[in-house]
């Protein structure tokens, strides 16, 4: 199905936001100038805003208006935000993305795999390991299982380029949640090697695991990404919620 149209508002503000031409703490166009830029209803302005602020970009405030409280980060950073793919993320930092496919497989969990994975055991997967660099630089090693059966006909050529895009715009899943924990691990032996760090410099690496659902309730995907500790940055938009 194809996108609602405040969605295309929503990433049209941002890259506006991102680009500065709403610098930091200034106020976006009135709602009702909006509304005749869009060329579309006040409900649609809204839920695009409301997006904004989900995201961190802009807080909005009663009787004044809606504030950019965007900072850009530092280019010597990769930033994980929402659930986007390495070349999304990439365009959003404002970095040149390479993606390298360094293993492919078809494979059948077994109990070791469906402990990992959270996939039952005989469950038909894609295990694909990509190294990701930016700026030339190899900053990630993700190891990706794929449920086969919800993601037909993955290649890995699809892996080399965008694999969510394939998703969303080719077999048309709309992509929910993840599930994310973020930790710290020992290197190993395949990230001194692929991501050129020297164990006695880095003994130790950021590392995200995460479970991604469809909207059919699915978990189509088991990442974990290994990232370079010296150019990792997670970033959220937390909320406080009033007390009960």
């Amino acid at each position: 199905m194809p996108k609602a149209k405040y969605h295309d508002i929503y990433r049209d503000l941002k890259q506006k936001i991102e680009d500065e031409e709403y610098a930091y703490q200034d106020f976006l166009p009135s709602e009702n100038s909006l509304i005749q830029t869009y060329h579309c209803s006040r409900n649609t302005i809204r839920r695009a805003i409301s997006q904004l602020v989900s995201d961190g970009y802009v807080q909005t405030m009663q009787g004044k208006g809606v504030r950019n409280i965007y900072l850009p980060v530092s280019p010597t950073y990769y930033t994980i935000g929402g659930i986007e793919s390495f070349k999304e993320a990439s365009l959003r930092n404002h970095q040149k993305a390479r993606t390298r496919v360094l293993q492919f497989i078809e494979l059948t969990a077994d109990e070791k795999i469906a402990r990992q994975s959270g996939f039952p055991v005989g469950s038909e997967l894609y295990y694909v390991q990509r190294l990701h660099y930016l700026d030339g630089k190899p900053l990630i090693i993700n190891h990706n299982y794929f449920l086969k059966s919800a993601v037909p006909g993955l290649t890995p050529e699809i892996a080399e380029d965008s694999i969510y895009d394939y998703l969303e715009n080719t077999l048309h899943m709309t992509i929910v949640n993840s599930k994310r924990v973020v930790t710290v691990m020992k290197i190993t032996q395949i990230d001194e090697k692929y991501l050129e760090l020297d164990v006695n410099d880095y003994n130790c690496m950021a590392v995200i695991t995460s479970h991604t659902y469809n909207s059919d309730g699915i978990m189509f995907e088991y990442t974990q990404s290994r990232h370079r500790p010296d150019y990792f940055r997670f970033q959220d938009n937390a909320v406080r919620k009033p007390r009960a």
